[in-house]
């Protein structure tokens, strides 16, 4: 798969460096117990409703607020997935590659080694800059920032 360019316009981009093996990562991304633990801000909860990490595979989550019933969050799809080094995910498909309703971006995720132990990066593409801008709104910064750090400390309090 050829990968777009980071295009200012449309995309948003979010990262860092994950100070624990590139394979603990991935595991953490890989896992849906694990993937559970960190996809949404804490203190929501996240329920795995689907999770298959291959090209066409789910990816269905649903979440809980202060406590309460769960809702929808995420019907998506895999689009690519290469062991240890790239995920690419869309809620522009539902599983089996079935075109999904109200669907907004794909999320090319990266995993690199460092040395320091992984660069992780997120790559998100919108069809256009209103539905760029959209996701800025929804609060893009704190929210995959707050999952990513949740993932770093998920990881590395593993292999500490």
């Amino acid at each position: 798969m050829t990968l777009p360019a980071f295009d200012p316009t449309r995309d948003l981009s979010i990262g860092r460096i994950i100070r624990a093996p590139r394979a603990a990562v991935w595991a953490a991304w890989t896992d849906p117990a694990s993937f559970a633990q960190w996809w949404l801000p804490a203190p929501t909860r996240c329920e795995i409703v689907a999770f298959d990490p291959r090209p066409g595979g789910a990816l269905h989550t649903r979440m809980s607020e202060d406590g309460g019933p769960f809702v929808p969050h995420m019907d998506a799809c895999f689009l690519e997935v290469v062991e240890r080094e790239r995920i690419v995910v869309t809620d522009t498909l539902s599983a089996g590659w079935r075109p999904a309703a109200g669907g907004f971006m794909s999320a090319v995720i990266s995993f690199a080694d460092h040395p320091d132990g992984t660069d992780y990066r997120a790559h998100v593409l919108h069809k256009d800059a209103p539905d760029r801008q959209a996701h800025i709104d929804y609060g893009f910064d704190d929210g995959w920032g707050t999952v990513i750090e949740q993932l770093a400390a998920l990881v590395e309090k593993r292999i500490s």
